[in-house]
């Protein structure tokens, strides 16, 4: 009796060291959770380029840093600077319209006040001294220099996290594979699953928004710098942003943004100048082509199949942010995938007391033809490999 009273107290001691190493891990992720949600959208951005990479750069650690430095870290600094841009322009119309609008600028005033320091692409091409404007940024940016340490000690972990899930995604795979699945698979299954519908939506629909919205502000701001007088882009840079998140809704799109403008703009060049008629053709022709087409074109291959009902997935990206602020454009989609592949794989079979199988309610429709999911390299995992903690060296080592 003392003896089993004793292998039980040792039990239950490591399972309060459990729990204790579980909590800690929790609130270190619930701390820092816009930084780790922000480096898994990274991380399923920039996989299908790396997989591209790494058959080509060796080892996977060199082609994980190419990929990130190349591809991520731009397309990251062209987005914050849309939105400082965007943000000028909504504080511009916000001080336009002060009785309407009191509650939002009291709330965006700190960030609008970093924001300032950018100039937009229409002012740097109109400024005579690119030198003297360069050191008016630097001076103004001096004042941020705490804003600027977060902000960098932020992006460097996210930058972190995509780069090892990047370099050692299949062997975490394995690991979790061989520490988890069932009998039955059940637990490989929801996981291919979920990461399936995770490539769709962070590369597809997420990542199409930031480009978008990266292309139409700077497209906008140069339309802007050639417009007639009197019929210009209302605020470009804040139209492009606003772009970028109407393609988030199906079907219809940025239609929903550029062809109001379109309208306004065949208002003004009727109103001021019937010469001017070519700009709102111009803006058009661009709107469609350069701003809607190209990113569609570039990412249509990836996204072509779908597990997720298009209403959920536009309710995920309207609650998301509501409820759980910026970040939550990624974790509302994240929580939606979750859910839903575990209601149509599990909970039946709990509800009816039935063994649970893989395709308890039958298969998924595929959706990982063209964006190959992390999964999918674990049966080419060496299953004598079980320490992750060593899984950087050799990871390099075997993939070389």
């Amino acid at each position: 009796m003392s003896s089993t009273w004793d292998v039980d107290r040792a039990r239950l001691g490591w399972w309060v060291m459990a729990a204790v190493c579980a909590g800690v891990l929790a609130f270190v992720v619930y701390s820092f959770i816009g930084t780790f949600v922000f480096g898994v959208f990274i991380y399923y951005a920039v996989r299908p380029v790396y997989r591209r990479l790494r058959d080509r750069i060796r080892p996977p650690t060199l082609a994980a840093i190419v990929s990130l430095l190349v591809f991520a870290l731009p397309a990251l600094l062209l987005l914050a600077y849309a939105f400082a841009i965007g943000l000028q322009e909504l504080n511009a119309y916000l001080s336009a319209h002060p009785t309407s609008f009191q509650q939002l600028e009291s709330v965006l005033t700190p960030y609008v006040d970093v924001a300032s320091i950018v100039r937009d692409p229409q002012s740097l091409l109109a400024s005579e001294d690119a030198l003297a404007t360069l050191r008016g940024v630097i001076s103004a940016a001096q004042g941020y220099l705490g804003f600027f340490g977060t902000v960098a000690l932020h992006a460097f972990v996210m930058l972190t996290i995509a780069f090892y899930l990047l370099r050692d995604d299949a062997r975490l795979a394995a690991w979790f594979h061989r520490r988890f699945d069932d009998a039955e698979g059940v637990v490989y299954a929801y996981a291919k699953r979920v990461d399936s519908d995770f490539s769709n939506i962070f590369f597809g629909n997420i990542l199409n928004a930031v480009i978008t919205a990266i292309i139409g502000a700077i497209s906008y701001s140069l339309l802007d710098y050639v417009a007639p007088a009197g019929v210009g882009v209302p605020y470009p840079a804040l139209l492009g942003v606003l772009t970028g998140i109407a393609s988030l809704i199906p079907v219809v799109g940025i239609k929903l943004v550029y062809v109001p403008v379109t309208a306004l703009l065949v208002v003004r060049a009727a109103t001021t100048d019937p010469d001017a008629f070519w700009f709102p053709v111009l803006y058009v022709a661009v709107s469609f082509v350069v701003v809607d087409v190209v990113p569609d074109l570039v990412l249509r291959p990836y996204v072509s199949g779908r597990n997720l009902h298009l209403g959920m997935v536009m309710l995920a990206y309207i609650f998301g942010p509501l409820l759980f602020g910026w970040y939550g454009i990624f974790l509302g989609p994240m929580l939606l995938v979750l859910i839903v592949h575990f209601v149509r794989l599990v909970l039946p079979e709990l509800l009816a007391g039935a063994p649970i199988e893989p395709k308890a309610i039958g298969p998924s429709t595929p959706t990982a033809r063209t964006v190959q999911a992390s999964l999918d390299d674990v049966r080419g995992i060496d299953d004598g490999a079980d320490d992750v903690s060593g899984a950087g060296d050799a990871g390099d080592t075997e993939d070389a």
